[in-house]
């Protein structure tokens, strides 16, 4: 299936069907417009986004309709595109919750942005990237020259979504107890690095795009973007329009699972239309920020390492010097700085 003929069934096949056809129950009590629970056992998926996505509480899975049957079924992308298929028409056993919100006003988005102040060293959003996430400051202050990061609630971070005005349009909310999309505004792209790259690097969070740069060095001639863990038209329309310059890289930097593989299949099916290189770019755990803090982690161990080595040897040292145990380490008149060198 090409681009066009995956986002037609996307756009005709709801998450609850695939639900309803697996024999998960929906949990009416406990549902609201915007999260819809539904229950097989004691396996519990939420659908979000009018039906068009999902995730797991009980884990990390979410994505599209593709992503959930993959998920569900066990099954690989092409096998999941004809499930989809076959479920064009199906009819839910009740009416499809709609959604009544819309996307705010751009000039409330604007204004609600700039009213909140950028991250500093020692603010909470600040603490939150640097010293819980563990992205180097440099690839923190390089987001806040290029406007992308504002101090959210409750010791959150915001990450700016921007259209191709480079006009913020949304944002991603992260933080310690929570994690969302601004109300009202659009998921597009965040984008930190130079407009005109050459090489595009998209991953599914802002977070794992500012960690990836701090793994490459912010790589020059790359732009690291986010699709803010969804893919709306708006994020496949501002890729199409990153896509059109010649001598384009476009890399799948997605996560390591059903989801990201999902992504990354979208994104060689617009590198092949476009006519330009792609690359697969799996991370060696989960998503790139838990990478940047397994460096971290091995980063301690061998510094912790390297620092215990004199003290283990010390007590062996000390019972081979200790009195009446043989011929002393050092002649009797040399002095204590020079036992201590030897």
């Amino acid at each position: 299936m090409n681009r066009e003929e995956l986002e037609a069934l996307r756009a005709k096949v709801s998450c609850e069907a695939v639900l309803e056809r697996a024999g998960y129950q929906l949990d009416v009590k406990e549902s609201t417009r915007r999260a819809i629970k539904y229950r097989h056992g004691s396996n519990i998926i939420i659908v979000t986004h009018e039906g068009r996505g999902w995730f797991d509480p009980l884990g990390d899975e979410k994505g599209d309709v593709f992503a959930l049957v993959m998920f569900l079924d066990r099954s690989p992308f092409p096998p999941a595109a004809e499930a989809v298929a076959s479920l064009i028409g199906f009819q839910l056993s009740r009416p499809e919750w709609k959604c009544q919100r819309t996307s705010g006003p751009v000039e409330d988005i604007v204004e609600r942005w700039r009213n909140r102040r950028t991250p500093s060293p020692g603010t909470s959003a600040w603490r939150y990237l640097c010293w819980e996430r563990l992205i180097p400051s440099v690839i923190v202050r390089q987001a806040i020259r290029e406007g992308l990061l504002r101090e959210g609630p409750f010791g959150s971070m915001w990450a700016a979504h921007l259209d191709r005005h480079s006009q913020v349009v949304g944002w991603e909310e992260r933080g310690p107890e929570w994690r969302g999309f601004s109300t009202g505004g659009s998921k597009v792209l965040f984008r930190l690095g130079p407009g005109d790259a050459s090489r595009l690097c998209v991953t599914e969070a802002a977070i794992d795009a500012m960690s990836l740069a701090a793994l490459e060095g912010s790589r020059e001639g790359t732009l690291y973007l986010s699709t803010g863990g969804g893919w709306s038209p708006a994020t496949d329309a501002a890729l199409c329009q990153l896509a059109v310059r010649p001598g384009l890289t476009l890399v799948a930097a997605t996560d390591a699972n059903s989801q990201g593989d999902v992504y990354a299949e979208r994104l060689r099916v617009l590198a092949e239309a476009s006519g330009f290189d792609w690359q697969r770019l799996r991370p060696a755990a989960g998503d790139w920020n838990e990478v940047l803090q397994n460096r971290d982690k091995e980063r301690r161990k061998r510094k912790m390492e390297k620092k215990m080595r004199p003290a283990a040897c010390a007590p062996v040292a000390s019972r081979e010097a200790s009195p009446g145990q043989g011929r002393p380490l050092t002649p009797p008149d040399a002095r204590p700085a020079d036992r201590e060198g030897s």
